[in-house]
């Protein structure tokens, strides 16, 4: 189903709630790989093993093709998980079902206390919460750099164009890209379209970040930028769900590995256990492989 310009501008960049920082605690902006960012911090201690996002017996069918077969996640609040697995093993899909852009077929998913439901205003609020950097990067073709960047703030914030512009082109000069913000999508190469999602992602200070391959397309001088930018956002304390490859962010970054195989959680575990013990035949495999080159 196509998304409307107002659907994924929300799911892409959540709302930055000015008014309420205070009272849940937001920390001042920091400049993180070269971005500046806010992120939140509950004041209350009790909330950090808080739930920010729980899963319980999903289940997605494409056709005949079931994508995730009785998958179940809790994630706490401030947790870094980093997803791994072979292509077709439902990674892309699982981080989907969590911000609605898959509905799923069957279990359930609560997200920062909100259970995905057909509830448009539901998935709104939810949509609000969490951000999302997309394999694909997902930009649309027919509006120029600076526009895809306004258009959350815009539509989601409904903070004044002009100021949107003004923010547009401080995330676009943080990602070195700012010559480009008059060009569309289709006259930039892969990893200047990528750079441009990232600042369109991090424009709202989301609570819940999603990460599908984000490196996947990107030239190997961008890689470690990008993989900076998140690290650092970790170390603030920003609940991140990680699709990637990238072993070495893995390791120094994440609170738990988790590798998927035939749409089941194969194995969960800390990076120590995970790379140095893994318990699963399958994983040792996968492992041997990928560490391989």
């Amino acid at each position: 189903m196509q998304m409307n310009l107002f659907s994924l501008a929300a799911a892409c960049l959540p709302e930055k709630r000015l008014d309420l920082g205070a009272r849940m605690g937001m920390m001042p902006a920091k400049l993180v790989g070269g971005i500046m960012v806010e992120v939140h911090a509950r004041i209350d201690p009790e909330s950090e093993n808080a739930l920010a996002i729980q899963m319980s017996s999903v289940h997605k069918w494409f056709g005949d093709f079931q994508a995730l077969n009785d998958v179940s996640l809790e994630v706490n609040q401030g947790e870094k998980i980093v997803i791994c697995g072979p292509s077709g093993s439902g990674k892309s899909t699982l981080i989907r079902c969590i911000n609605r852009l898959e509905p799923h077929d069957k279990g359930t998913i609560v997200v920062d206390g909100h259970t995905l439901t057909n509830d448009l205003r539901q998935i709104e609020t939810v949509r609000s919460e969490v951000g999302m950097v997309f394999q694909q990067f997902n930009l649309f073709p027919h509006l120029t750099v600076l526009d895809n960047v306004c258009l959350a703030p815009v539509w989601v914030r409904k903070m004044a164009r002009a100021a949107a512009e003004k923010l547009a082109m401080q995330l676009l000069e943080r990602v070195q890209i700012q010559e480009h913000a008059f060009k569309y999508p289709g006259q930039l190469s892969g990893g200047q379209q990528q750079r441009v999602a990232i600042a369109r992602s991090l424009a709202m200070s989301p609570r819940i970040m999603l990460f599908d391959e984000p490196t996947s397309a990107l030239d190997p001088e961008m890689v470690k930028e990008v993989l900076d930018v998140m690290t650092e956002l970790a170390e603030q304390g920003m609940t991140m769900i990680v699709v990637t490859h990238e072993m070495g962010f893995a390791r120094a970054v994440a609170d738990r590995v988790i590798f998927m195989d035939e749409g089941q959680i194969v194995e969960d575990a800390s990076p120590e256990v995970f790379f140095d013990h893994p318990k699963s035949e399958r994983t040792r495999q996968f492992l041997s492989q990928i560490l391989a080159h």
